[in-house]
């Protein structure tokens, strides 16, 4: 019988720390290898683990509510099959009558960053490089996790805690730690913000014939179908622009100083959709939005949604975008700008939409109009393009061609 570990694989690009939140399986349960064993909370949504081998499970090293990083082990697995290549070796079993001295004889030696005196102090291997660019003595961690192990959280923490020594908060003020989707935002519309370089162009909608045809499409969908929002009209319009204007559908590669650097176009549109969500912002990805009518396309956002505002997205749901939407609704402001949320190239803000004095020829009259702002990589397009871009947007959703079905 081989022992088999059950670690925390990489779940997206900007993951670090996960937290469980439900074992599908209880210690003795019968495994099959790829089937889903435990379910953990990433930055973006739920998702599931798999099962590294087929046998029974033996033992729980991570409990719910309790956090892990890539590469922690959680599990183990026993099972009748050869361990798996690769696979880190598995546990020595020890006679129950061993000592703790017994143990201690067959473990490694530690690391100089694992060692507090004569002890071995565990810890995940993001935690240790953490503590070594931060300059972090580990002698000074109470770790958290299982066994006293210590997190990436504990050397954070840590580290924090060292720079508020020396910047003293005020009485009145309150350190609230980052959820891990906030920690997850904070770091993408960092590197965003730091490392794009970004400009915007505006163009008013005018919704009038839109809101027309809302009313004409809902009056020809049969019983059941999902009722179409401004938003679905907005996903398939920027779909067909996107196919018209594939330099924006792309994503920028590389070091603008190597002469490796690029540009990658999609070939279809990927479109993700901003939903706010407690402590942060989830981006729902609709692959594939130009062969998708509205009806589809709504029914698609609003199984989205649902699931994103529980938690409960795939893990191929929120990657793969080059292109987001950003609507803040009728409650938003009359415009904004939004950041781009790489390493996609260009997002849309939308403003929300009121009445307005304009002309048309010589008549003033009072139209249904929203601000649409479109921020760009300046690495991928250049503003010529991206007015084009905008320009063939609007005139779509001002248009009334559109495919329903």
């Amino acid at each position: 019988m081989t022992r088999i570990a059950q670690d925390i694989p990489k779940i997206g690009l900007v993951m670090d720390a996960v937290k469980v939140v439900r074992w599908l399986k209880n210690v003795g349960d019968t495994v099959r290898l790829g089937e889903p064993l435990v379910e953990v909370e990433t930055e973006k949504s739920i998702v599931e683990i798999e099962a590294t081998a087929s046998g029974r499970l033996a033992q729980i090293l991570v409990q719910v509510d309790q956090q892990a990083t890539v590469g922690d082990r959680i599990a183990w697995i026993e099972s009748d099959q050869a361990q798996p290549s690769g696979a880190p070796a598995a546990a020595p079993t020890l006679p129950s009558h061993e000592s703790k001295v017994s143990a201690s004889r067959i473990a490694p030696p530690p690391s100089s960053l694992e060692a507090r005196s004569d002890d071995r102090v565990r810890s995940s291997p993001a935690a240790r490089k953490l503590a070594v660019e931060r300059g972090i003595d580990f002698a000074a961690i109470a770790g958290s996790g299982p066994g006293g192990r210590i997190q990436l959280e504990d050397v954070q923490r840590a580290a924090e805690a060292s720079s508020n020594t020396t910047a003293p908060q005020s009485p009145s003020s309150t350190l609230v730690p980052l959820s891990p989707m906030r920690r997850a935002l904070a770091r993408a519309m960092t590197r965003s913000n730091a490392g794009i370089p970004q400009f915007t162009v505006e163009r008013s909608v005018d919704w009038t014939v839109l809101q027309a045809l809302r009313t004409e499409f809902s009056t020809r969908q049969t019983h059941g179908s999902p009722r179409l929002s401004v938003n679905d009209f907005l996903l398939q319009a920027v779909a067909r622009t996107l196919i018209e204007f594939p330099a924006l559908n792309a994503t920028f590669s590389g070091d603008p100083e190597s002469p490796h650097a690029g540009v990658i176009q999609a070939t279809g549109a990927h479109i993700g959709l901003v939903l706010a969500v407690d402590n942060g912002l989830l981006v729902p990805v609709l692959h594939n939005v130009e062969r998708l009518g509205l009806i589809e396309i709504a029914r698609r956002r609003l199984d989205c949604v649902e699931r994103g505002l529980k938690g409960r997205l795939k893990r191929e749901e929120t990657d793969g975008a080059t292109f987001s939407i950003s609507n803040l609704g009728a409650q938003g402001p009359d415009r904004f700008t939004a950041i781009i949320n790489p390493p996609q190239s260009a997002i849309l803000a939308v403003g929300r939409g009121r009445d307005c004095v304009v002309a048309r020829g010589t008549d003033i009259v009072v139209r249904p109009l929203s601000v649409l702002t479109l921020t760009v990589d300046h690495r991928v397009a250049d503003g010529r393009l991206a007015a084009d871009f905008l320009a063939r947007l609007v005139q779509i959703l001002e248009g009334r061609d559109w495919r329903l079905n």
